[in-house]
């Protein structure tokens, strides 16, 4: 007998992990911005590669035509939006490494 339902159960541990992400997301001070950004890109670079395998799932087992398809589609869905994330993230950190870069005082004439 199961006391708590299961999607009430992983929606609980969802928004428990949202609430928590914000705190520590917002809490980072900048000088620590730019390696946590490295660090996620990293995380979407295994993401991209777990998609890719996702997305080039082949039939075989059990599996049925209809979950197969489901399968590459959300696998290439994920290789998008992860790709999204790392491109943005490269932006992001970019242009936190150039905060700290000196700037060039201009020529008079």
């Amino acid at each position: 007998m199961e006391l708590v339902d299961p999607i009430v159960f992983r929606l609980a541990i969802f928004v428990l992990a949202v609430f928590v992400g914000y705190y520590v997301v917002w809490s980072v001070t900048p000088a620590l911005h730019t390696p946590l950004m490295a660090v996620t890109n990293a995380v979407s670079s295994v993401i991209v590669v777990g998609a890719l395998l996702a997305a080039a799932a082949k039939t075989g087992g059990a599996a049925s035509g209809e979950s197969v398809t489901i399968s590459k589609s959300l696998g290439l869905i994920a290789v998008a939006l992860a790709s999204v994330n790392i491109f943005g993230g490269f932006l992001v950190t970019q242009r936190m490494l150039a905060m700290y870069k000196k700037k060039e005082k201009k020529a008079e004439a």
